[in-house]
């Protein structure tokens, strides 16, 4: 039994590490959508031909995920045997 409470621990610390990286990246993303956003289009800024708000949002904001994703399951995830070797049952 104890094996399978280090089993759930590990778990639930994994999934409460995505929701806060899924939460991070809807912040940085309505951040800067919403933030640099305006209504009027002759008013944006451009940067590669995009308008600065959707470059942010879109393009920086995925490849800061895609970085900040690797490094934390590089970092803080664990792999987990789930065969059942050495118990009795």
């Amino acid at each position: 039994m104890k094996n399978d409470e280090y089993h759930f621990k590990i778990a639930n610390r994994e999934a409460l590490i995505g929701v806060g990286l899924v939460i991070f990246n809807f912040i940085w993303w309505y951040a800067f959508a919403y933030g640099m956003g305006s209504k009027d289009p002759s008013e944006y800024t451009f940067v590669f031909g995009l308008p600065a708000w959707f470059f942010y949002s879109c393009v920086v904001g995925f490849i800061v995920m895609a970085v900040l994703v690797t490094v934390i399951v590089k970092k803080f995830f664990v792999d987990i045997p789930f065969d059942e070797e050495g118990e009795n049952k």
